[in-house]
């Protein structure tokens, strides 16, 4: 990376501008680096290094007679050194206290994650999304809620509880009794088994024909089979905090049709999922920096999104802000808010 390409005055210098900017705003002179840089050398040693670090591609100069703006190939550099002396994050207590207030003493997967992206969202002033891959996920129960006539709400609970529901037609009205002796039945032959595996079973059970001659078991597989043939790989996506691409200073130098453009793709989280799942392959952290993006849309933004790996449950909060955000806040928030959640799901009954 591009850290190790610099000498480490160099390194310290360019870390320094870094911070100057994030924090002001503003261009960084040679003279606030002198002072704030620690290196005891003076302002022309500094020139010196900043005309070799602007000539690599890691600053430029807006004005002559300006300071120096980090380029995303700094700001890269940057975070580098950030993660290879970051120590182990943790959630603000807070944040954690927030979450499980929200989630409650038996916290379902779908409601935990709309808080997480909320809670993340306002402490971050940024974009902040939340999801859960479910396509290994483990069936932990079935269940029918009848809701009149011939309509019947199919339930499927994983564990970690994520849930999944489904209006059904069922052609006819049933009982809550039968409904209830179905569930049992499709929770007893499948709990503990992969949702895939469960679906699969439940196809070719309904090719028997002994199974179709008892009305209870074909009609249980018929109201499965509904919801199980849509679940190949659904994921739970949660995504908030609009409102703070309208912050002051928060789109500074982005145009309002690049934020509209960024709004658009939060409106359609189907295309915003895909990309995150073109960026994140693996437990840890990922970051992605300006035009390291390869959506054009989001080249005036940075990304960073912690991944954390349960069992067969894969969960990620992220944060999508300026280039001009603050890293090591950013990237302790979501790290630390990805370990809790773990830490909630685990406490839960």
């Amino acid at each position: 990376m591009g850290s190790y390409e610099l000498s480490e005055r160099s390194s310290r210098l360019l870390a320094t501008l870094v911070r100057g900017y994030i924090e002001t705003g503003e261009p960084v002179s040679s003279q606030v680096l002198a002072r704030d840089s620690g290196l005891h050398v003076s302002s022309a040693t500094v020139r010196s290094v900043l005309a070799h670090l602007e000539e690599c591609g890691y600053l430029y100069q807006p004005h002559t007679s300006a300071g120096r703006v980090p380029t995303d190939r700094g700001y890269r550099v940057f975070v580098d050194l950030l993660l290879e002396s970051r120590r182990p994050a943790r959630a603000a207590a807070d944040v954690e206290h927030q979450l499980r207030q929200h989630a409650g003493p038996s916290p379902l997967m779908d409601d935990l994650l709309a808080s997480v992206s909320h809670v993340v969202s306002r402490a971050a002033r940024h974009v902040a999304f939340a999801m859960a891959d479910s396509h290994a996920a483990v069936l932990q129960r079935i269940e029918f809620v009848p809701l009149g006539g011939s309509r019947v709400l199919v339930i499927v609970i994983a564990r970690g509880n994520q849930v999944t529901q489904k209006v059904v037609d069922a052609q006819e009205t049933l009982r809550s009794d039968d409904l209830a002796q179905a569930a049992s039945y499709l929770n007893t032959e499948f709990a503990g088994l992969p949702l895939l595996e469960v679906r699969e079973a439940v196809l070719a059970r309904l090719q028997q024909e002994r199974i179709l001659y008892d009305e209870l078991l074909a009609r249980a597989l018929r109201l499965a089979r509904s919801t199980l043939e849509e679940l190949p790989r659904q994921q739970t996506f949660h995504v908030e905090g609009a409102a703070s691409l309208l912050d002051e200073g928060a789109h500074e130098q982005v145009s309002v049709a690049t934020l509209r453009k960024l709004l658009d793709m939060m409106e359609e989280k189907e295309r915003m999922v895909q990309l995150l799942n073109a960026y994140i392959d693996g437990p840890g952290l990922t970051v992605v920096i300006g035009t390291e993006h390869a959506a054009p849309d989001l080249q005036r933004f940075s990304l960073i999104a912690s991944t954390a790996v349960d069992g067969t449950t894969t969960r990620t909060v992220g944060v999508i802000g300026p280039t001009r955000m603050r890293y090591s806040r950013a990237i302790s928030l979501v790290d630390g808010t990805t370990q809790a959640v773990s830490r909630v799901l685990r406490d839960a009954p």
